[in-house]
């Protein structure tokens, strides 16, 4: 900006924003939530209450002639101790659908993990910062701020060198998916390069992306935020979660499958439901949780520590999920048409493995979700699949 006379200060609400299910007023400004908060309440752990105030997928949405924005935001990064702080979060702005610039807000809050086990941690507070965005195209154009996806970001005031409109509707279906870390976005270097992303990018659908790094458990309160939450097109990712925190067996997890779309379909009765089993991940393949870090050579890795003895006694692997999984499918689409179901490991199988290992042994690289998102938009979003648009 060049001078205080030119910029546009516009207040940052619900009006421009999009994928989030709940926003909290703060002493520094609105906090985008992804569960709401009756939800919220109930969540028994650090894990969820942190990943669900990422804003994985959620973004301003707005119409402008600016060329110059200016967005302050006050973000609380998460390091683990021992380790060096990661990189700062990535402010994406797309320019009528096309990614044109980003930035970081470097300092803000830190929260340092202390026992990944115990999830404990210690909060440093910090100060707010500004990301800013220069030189865009002249004229009239759409603007999307997608926020960084492993931040949690309070939204405090956005400026610009033009005046702002609310975004024009634009006529996409709305794509609800809850998933795992994978689906949060872990290892993935910005916000529109997470496989849901890129994926909704593909389909031309827009995202609500309940992805929880750790806590895709099947929480009732998560299937009611969906039953409750506006949807053209939901999808379930789930598995890899139950069996790395080991918070179940076969009998508890079925009827909890059945539940968890029961609720779903109170709300959605015939909206397309699409049911996905876990990505190939060679240690849980045919091992039991719960998974443990490690730390062997200096990077974090994960291993399983369970028995495989114990599979028969009704301890889960993500073999056995599948099928379990793909066995209530099959059941309940006899009397559910738009039910369907999906095997993880055709989004990202053995080839896929092969070609693009998982650096920490659970979650892939950047060119896995690539990957990931390209075979989700063509098996659920292209001819023939679930999310096909039909033409009437």
């Amino acid at each position: 900006m060049n001078t205080e006379h030119d910029t546009i200060t516009t207040p940052v609400t619900t009006d421009i924003l999009r994928g989030f299910l709940d926003v909290e007023a703060t002493a520094h400004g609105l906090l985008p939530h992804r569960l709401p908060a009756r939800a919220r309440r109930q969540i028994p752990d650090n894990q969820l209450a942190v990943a669900e105030a990422q804003p994985s997928g959620v973004r301003l949405a707005f119409r402008t002639r600016a060329t110059t924005i200016e967005l302050d935001t006050l973000p609380t990064k998460r390091v683990l101790q021992g380790f060096p702080a990661p990189a700062d979060g990535v402010y994406d702005l797309l320019v009528d659908g096309r990614l044109a610039a980003q930035a970081t807000v470097a300092g803000g809050n830190v929260r340092t993990i202390t026992d990944m086990v115990a999830q404990t941690s210690e909060l440093s507070p910090g100060r707010a910062g500004t990301a800013r965005f220069t030189d865009l195209p002249a004229g009239d154009k759409d603007i999307e701020i997608w926020l960084p996806h492993t931040e949690i970001t309070e939204l405090i005031a956005l400026r610009t060198d033009a005046p702002v409109e609310k975004a024009p509707d634009s006529g996409r279906r709305v794509w609800l998916h809850h998933g795992s870390s994978i689906s949060h976005g872990s290892n993935a270097t910005h916000p529109t390069a997470i496989w849901p992303a890129l994926a909704a990018a593909r389909g031309r659908v827009d995202l609500v992306n309940l992805g929880f790094g750790g806590s895709a458990l099947l929480d009732p309160f998560t299937a009611r935020a969906m039953r409750d939450a506006p949807a053209d097109l939901i999808s379930v990712k789930v598995g890899i979660n139950v069996v790395n925190s080991d918070v179940m067996r076969l009998r508890a997890f079925s009827p909890a499958v059945h539940g968890f779309l029961d609720t779903i379909r109170e709300g959605h009765p015939t909206t397309p439901l699409l049911v996905v089993s876990p990505l190939l991940c060679p240690v849980q393949e045919d091992t039991p949780g719960p998974l443990a870090p490690d730390f062997d050579g200096g990077s974090l890795r994960f291993k399983a520590t369970g028995d495989p003895a114990e599979r028969a006694a009704g301890r889960l692997t993500l073999d056995i999920i599948r099928d379990e999984l793909a066995r209530i499918v099959e059941q309940r689409a006899a009397d559910d048409p738009n039910l369907h179901y999906l095997d993880g490991r055709d989004l990202y199988g053995e080839k896929d493995y092969a070609q693009f290992p998982l650096p920490d042994e659970v979650h892939p690289d950047p060119a896995g979700h690539r990957r990931i998102g390209e075979n989700f938009g063509r098996l659920a979003f292209g001819e023939g699949g679930p999310f096909a648009t039909r033409i009437s």
